[in-house]
C-alpha cells in the first residue's frame, strides 16, 4: 500500500478512536503529563507514545518503541497497565505477511520488558486473511475491526 495513503488512513483510524474514547468520558494526555505507563491517570490516552523496552534478548541496551494508542481504562487500579494500541490498515493481502512479524516483535519487546500484564490490540482496517488473523492470535494479540469499534468496549475502555 502506498505509505502516503497508509498515513492518511492511520490518521483517520486514530480520529476515530480519539472520538469513540471521548464520547466515553477519556481525554487527551498533554504533553509530557506522564512520563511512566503505570503513572498514566486513569481515563486518559495518548497518541504515539514512546515505550521502553530492552533492546536485545537479555533486557539490555533499552530502547523506545512508538506505540500508536496508549490507553488507560478509567476503571483501573493502582499499578495496572494501559491497553497498548496499534493502528494497521492493508490495501491487499500481500503486504500483511511480512507486516505481521512486525507486531510479533513488538509484543515480544513488551513482554520481555514488562511481563504479560499488558494487553496488546490490534485496530484493523482493511484486508486481513485468516493467515495474518491466525498468526497474531497465536501471539496472543487481539484485534478490534475498525466498523466494530464498539468492540473496544470488550476489553474494558
Amino acid at each position: 500500500m502506498n505509505p502516503i495513503i497508509r498515513n492518511a488512513q492511520e490518521r483517520r483510524q486514530l480520529v476515530r478512536i480519539a472520538k469513540w474514547l471521548e464520547d466515553r468520558g477519556y481525554r487527551e494526555l498533554f504533553a509530557n503529563e506522564s512520563e511512566n505507563l503505570r503513572m498514566m491517570p486513569h481515563g486518559t490516552y495518548s497518541f504515539h507514545m514512546n515505550v521502553p523496552v530492552g533492546g536485545k534478548e537479555d533486557g539490555s541496551d533499552t530502547i523506545n518503541i512508538s506505540i500508536d494508542v496508549v490507553i488507560m481504562p478509567r476503571s483501573a487500579r493502582e499499578g495496572d497497565y494501559p491497553f497498548l494500541v496499534e493502528a494497521k490498515s492493508a490495501g491487499d493481502h500481500a503486504n500483511t505477511n511480512k507486516r505481521r512479524k512486525e507486531e510479533a516483535q513488538k509484543i515480544n519487546q513488551i513482554r520481555r520488558a514488562y511481563g504479560g500484564g499488558m494487553e496488546f490490540i490490534l485496530f484493523l482496517c482493511g484486508y486481513f486473511d485468516n493467515g495474518y488473523l491466525k498468526y497474531v492470535a497465536d501471539e496472543g494479540i487481539d484485534w478490534v475491526w475498525e466498523h466494530r469499534i464498539e468492540d473496544f468496549a470488550e476489553f474494558g475502555l
